[in-house]
């Protein structure tokens, strides 16, 4: 048996990259959709203030990072741009948030951003809208 053929470990990959988009997409809107029913109330927010501009404007950012770019990570659209975010909102989370905390508490926003960052490495594949709209460029130019 070939181990090296590109043909079938192309596909693989491409549908093993749209697997853990797809999963780690709705695990992170999982804790991305209460945070955004929480700046939906209106009510009194207390949440880390990571950057200096508030509790709610933190909130904002990381509702932006966790439910809106977790919607574009499970489409593949602006993949790695919505995974910037994504990363440096876990980066946060594990370093700064639980930084004090034992390794329990950091290990979930640590695994989301050991995965973050093997997707920027390996970009979305071919089952993204990203895709797409590289082939449709490209069968544009001459």
């Amino acid at each position: 048996m070939n181990y090296n053929n590109t043909n079938s470990s192309s596909i693989l990959k491409d549908i093993v990259l749209f697997a853990v988009r797809v999963f780690v997409g709705f695990a992170m809107l999982s804790h991305g959709f209460p945070k955004l029913q929480m700046l939906l109330e209106g009510g009194k927010i207390e949440f880390f203030d990571f950057i200096g501009l508030g509790p709610q404007i933190s909130l904002g950012l990381t509702v932006f990072a966790e439910f809106v770019c977790s919607i574009l990570l499970i489409l593949g659209l602006f993949t790695r741009v919505a995974l910037g975010f994504l990363v440096f909102t876990m980066a946060i989370a594990a370093f700064i948030v639980h930084g004090e905390d034992p390794f329990e508490k950091r290990e979930m926003s640590l695994i989301y951003l050991s995965v973050y960052l093997l997707l920027i490495a390996c970009g979305p594949g071919k089952i993204s809208v990203d895709h797409m709209i590289e082939k449709r460029k490209r069968a544009s130019d001459w």
